[in-house]
């Protein structure tokens, strides 16, 4: 069973590149960041997490994922580095894909590209997308960033993305492209369209806080899905953000017959001198 990290780095806690260093150091398998541009000050759509649905803080000091892998990737070899996740709607796709394959050229392949196309319709308005359609256009733009990764002369005609034959360089090192992961789901409708997802544009799925019973069934659903596509289930790659608590080894074994491939747990301040502790006794529960 694969070990991520996703740290909550802000200017105010320890850099991305000491955290990754000291995971790396403890045989952590991957250091994921997360992001969100903005965070409105006023917003209607309730953050599902807390009782209030107020934001915690920390969300609106996020620091840029891509200029913090890049920090960590300087200053690591081997640990892999994702997106935990990427809005990939808020972003122009020409620009995010040069960005991915700058990061997984120098990075030497290490570059985990988590996606997701947001939960913050406030945040998601002000950044110019029409929050219904979120899904649509997250998948046409990967659809048009593999082929900018993958093609010398490159053009897409879509719905959203349009360009004429352009040539945009480096090519990411790992090939054809970094694994893309969907991260999204949860119970209700957003699940099915996940799973649809994962199949439809993605290597891999990456849902939030299910239970192995939860995802054991979920996964028996994509296994479906992939049947029906022509898909191969078994080179997706699942990864499980902020699993179920409880005796370490026990849950990872619940996990692994579930069907789930990588664990992430949350980093949620990483302070100097604080951080260190925190992955010490994270690595003594889950990697021995």
């Amino acid at each position: 069973m694969k070990i991520g990290i996703l740290g909550f780095v802000a200017t105010h806690t320890a850099a991305p590149g000491a955290i990754a260093q000291k995971a790396e150091a403890l045989g952590f398998e991957s250091f994921y960041l997360p992001e969100h541009p903005i965070i409105p000050v006023t917003h209607k759509t309730r953050y599902p997490l807390s009782p209030d649905g107020e934001i915690p803080d920390s969300y609106a000091q996020m620091i840029d994922p891509f200029v913090g892998l890049a920090l960590a990737a300087a200053v690591t070899k081997k640990i892999g580095l994702g997106t935990g996740i990427c809005l990939v709607p808020e972003r122009d796709p020409i620009v995010l894909a040069k960005e991915v394959a700058t990061l997984d050229h120098y990075s030497g392949g290490r570059f985990i590209f988590g996606i997701g196309a947001g939960w913050l319709a406030d945040e998601s308005e002000i950044m110019g997308v029409n929050f219904k359609r979120r899904w649509p256009m997250t998948r046409e733009c990967i659809r048009a960033m593999k082929e900018l990764w993958t093609k010398p002369e490159a053009s897409f005609a879509g719905e959203f993305v349009k360009f004429p034959p352009v040539k945009s360089n480096p090519k990411p090192a790992r090939k054809p492209y970094p694994p893309i992961h969907i991260g999204a789901g949860g119970i209700g409708p957003s699940m099915e369209r996940a799973l649809r997802d994962t199949v439809a544009i993605g290597d891999g799925w990456a849902p939030l806080g299910l239970t192995p019973d939860v995802l054991a069934v979920e996964l028996g659903k994509l296994k479906k899905m992939c049947a029906e596509a022509g898909r191969d289930f078994s080179k997706l790659e699942i990864s499980m953000y902020f699993p179920a608590q409880g005796d370490p080894k026990r849950v990872r074994e619940q996990y692994r017959e579930a069907g789930a491939h990588r664990l992430i747990f949350l980093l949620d301040s990483p302070t100097a001198g604080k951080f260190e502790k925190d992955l010490e006794d994270l690595a003594k529960a889950w990697l021995n």
